[in-house]
């Protein structure tokens, strides 16, 4: 799990939610680091095999933290700062076959 260093000041306080759940965050963070920090795992699951996965780099490269933001989906959490009243959603991308026959 992240753990902050140093504690949050009050005003720099902000709330949002991920999976129903009330998050708080510093102002200027990503959504990836704070969910990381508040326990959220994972935050998307592999599109084939289903398999859980969780923030990487945490710079805008390895796509591991893709999550549904505020109703976007594939949105790169790492890059994406926390807002007042943000909903987040963990993805769960896995393939079937229900999918495909819809189209």
């Amino acid at each position: 799990m992240l753990v902050r260093r140093t504690k949050i000041a009050p005003k720099q306080l902000i709330t949002f939610q991920v999976n129903g759940q009330f998050i708080t965050a510093r102002s200027g963070e990503s959504v990836a680091f704070a969910a990381l920090a508040a326990g959220v795992m994972p935050t998307r699951n592999n599109p084939v095999s289903g398999s859980p996965r969780a923030p990487y780099c945490l710079m805008g490269i390895c796509f591991e933290c893709l999550m549904t933001i505020d109703g976007v989906e594939n949105r790169q959490s790492c890059m994406i700062p926390v807002a007042e009243g943000m909903v987040v959603y963990s993805q769960d991308n896995k393939a079937s076959l229900e999918r495909l026959d819809d189209n």
